[in-house]
């Protein structure tokens, strides 16, 4: 028996997480951890007591052809990320790392080049996180270390939508 290594087994409770989303197009499962403990969970659905895209039967980004990373107003969910932590107090969020997959909402996979959008980095940031980890596939991944990648590199990030995990 090989024992699942650390950030993997984590990154595979992000990805059930991601599985109780609600949008059509993509789902994200976010897990904030500290000290080898989980925090906060959070997934991609529409706010408490309004209809999900899942529910309605449709996606009004995908109806109007709305590129990922754009439009995000068009949006009827909250990100995963933000949805873990607004249930995290940020005193527990202080040096926690933030682990996030994506899931292709047709099935097809991971989604591919999946990155925190530029609102998502913002409260990321805010929230004191230091670190997060992207699963690529189900045994790679990315680190990235907020304050030397997104604190430090502020002006050049700006007004770029390459982020995207965009729903």
């Amino acid at each position: 028996m090989t024992r699942r290594d650390k950030v993997n087994y984590y990154l595979d409770i992000a990805e059930t997480v991601a599985s109780r989303g609600t949008c059509l197009r993509r789902n994200f499962g976010a897990i904030i951890v500290k000290n080898d403990q989980i925090i906060s969970t959070g997934y991609v659905g529409a706010p408490r007591g309004r209809q999900n895209c899942c529910d309605l039967g449709y996606c009004a980004r995908e109806q109007l052809k709305v590129p990922r990373g754009e439009r995000y107003e068009l949006c009827r969910s909250v990100h995963a990320e933000a949805n873990a932590i607004i249930h995290a107090s940020r005193n527990d969020m202080l040096g926690s790392t933030l682990y996030l997959v994506g899931l292709e909402g047709d099935g097809s996979g991971y989604v591919k080049n999946a990155n925190p959008c530029s609102m998502c980095v913002r409260m990321i940031i805010n929230a004191g996180i230091q670190k997060v980890i992207v699963r690529d596939d189900s045994e790679h991944y990315r680190s990235i270390l907020v304050e030397e990648e997104w604190v430090s590199n502020d002006e050049s990030l700006e007004g770029k939508t390459t982020y995207g995990n965009s729903l």
